[in-house]
């Protein structure tokens, strides 16, 4: 697993790479957001982690030039700026995840975990989930709607795939931040409720026949 590290405190990238690379991470690591931007252009990455306050470009414009790009690698912003309005910027940017500092090395590793799984079951089930004109390809990564390409995070991806999985059951948000945050659910966050507006505004608002709905009180449902 390869994973681009775009940090330009000294001491805070070294004990980050060195802890990678403990547990048999490959790291490249990029000082400034400009050189982070060149290499996530350049090369394959499973995973980037970012710092927010960095030289050049700082972590919310190289997260929106990067997904400006295509380039769909599920992004970690690490910050120490955590105040909801913070926290909703950096999802808003293009992160799939936020870790505020100071930060438990292991609590780094869950997210790292809980953004670079695959599917242990994916071999066994359909390359392509549908609902209506809804149709989310596992192969490709590439999800449309009425013959509409729309682009995902990579966590929205893994969100709208949980759904599909699960057609007209209610998910409660404990549930989604066991099965795709890897974390246990904190109250006093609305990360959960942030990513599912996001993404109900692009697989929902522009069509008629809306899928995803709030079950007030319980969670969502997937459902014509």
């Amino acid at each position: 697993m390869k994973i681009l590290l775009v940090e330009d405190e000294p001491k805070t990238l070294q004990l980050i790479k060195e802890g990678l690379e403990q547990h048999q991470l490959e790291v490249d690591i990029a000082y400034d957001g400009l050189l982070g931007l060149t290499l996530a252009q350049r090369n394959y990455y499973d995973l980037i982690i970012s710092d927010i306050i960095l030289p050049e470009l700082n972590g919310l414009q190289l997260c929106k030039k990067i997904r400006e790009q295509n380039i769909a690698t599920p992004i970690l912003l690490l910050t120490a700026m955590s105040t909801p309005e913070d926290i909703v910027t950096g999802l808003d940017a293009g992160a799939d995840d936020y870790l505020p500092k100071p930060f438990e090395f292991a609590v780094l590793m869950a997210r790292v975990r809980a953004l670079t799984r695959r599917s242990s079951n994916s071999a066994s089930t359909a390359n392509i989930l549908r609902m209506a004109d809804l149709e989310l390809n596992l192969d490709s990564k590439l999800v449309k709607r009425g013959g509409k390409e729309i682009l995902l995070t990579a966590k929205e991806f893994n969100l709208l795939e949980y759904f599909l999985r699960n057609p007209g059951r209610v998910i409660s948000k404990v549930e989604l931040a066991e099965k795709i945050w890897d974390i246990t659910f904190d109250t006093g966050t609305n990360v959960i409720e942030v990513f599912v507006n996001f993404l109900r505004k692009k697989i929902d608002k522009d069509f008629d026949k809306k899928l995803l709905h709030t079950q007030i009180g319980m969670g969502y449902v997937m459902k014509e």
